[in-house]
């Protein structure tokens, strides 16, 4: 596996599969994810033999982004780095892709958002993933509060410091 920077050749590949993932994930037009990868301050993607499997976009304070969920992180947080979406391609997935791209953010956030000191992110509860929630809870994020979202779904508003990252470096 190797893991890159994402690349703008790579948005036919990245919305596949965003949409394959869907509702795990937000659906979005492909003109949408290419505008949140250009204000992503951490965009990575996971590839096997050329072949991208998956994907993470990563947002700092300040970025133009009209999400209500990283909008109500924002004004609860300072300083922060928000994963605004992860997906792995059906066909990649249980391959240690997921905590690969989450180890890789954390080990590039205080280079690349000096301040973060909180790696910030939301899990559907209704409908709900519990994958995803074992899977956030075995890597220390812990839940900071919940909210009924605008496009009907409830999610679970996740934290993880910072800190042990920042310490390693």
């Amino acid at each position: 596996m190797l893991l890159r920077g994402y690349r703008s050749d790579d948005l036919d590949a990245v919305h596949a599969i965003n949409e394959a993932e869907v509702p795990a994930v937000g659906s979005v037009t492909r003109d949408e994810l290419a505008h949140i990868a250009s204000e992503a301050s951490i965009a990575l993607v996971a590839e096997f033999d050329g072949v991208v499997a998956g994907f993470c976009l990563v947002l700092a304070p300040g970025a133009d982004y009209g999400s209500s969920n990283f909008a109500w992180f924002a004004e609860r947080y300072d300083d922060f780095v928000y994963l605004d979406r992860v997906a792995i391609s059906p066909a990649f997935q249980r391959r240690g892709i997921g905590r690969a791209l989450y180890a890789e953010v954390e080990r590039v956030a205080p280079d690349r958002c000096h301040s973060a000191r909180d790696f910030l992110l939301e899990v559907n509860l209704r409908p709900r993933n519990d994958q995803s929630l074992a899977f956030h809870a075995g890597l220390g994020f812990v839940e900071v509060g919940r909210r009924d979202t605008d496009y009907g779904v409830t999610v679970s508003m996740l934290a993880k410091p910072l800190t042990a990252a920042r310490s390693a470096t």
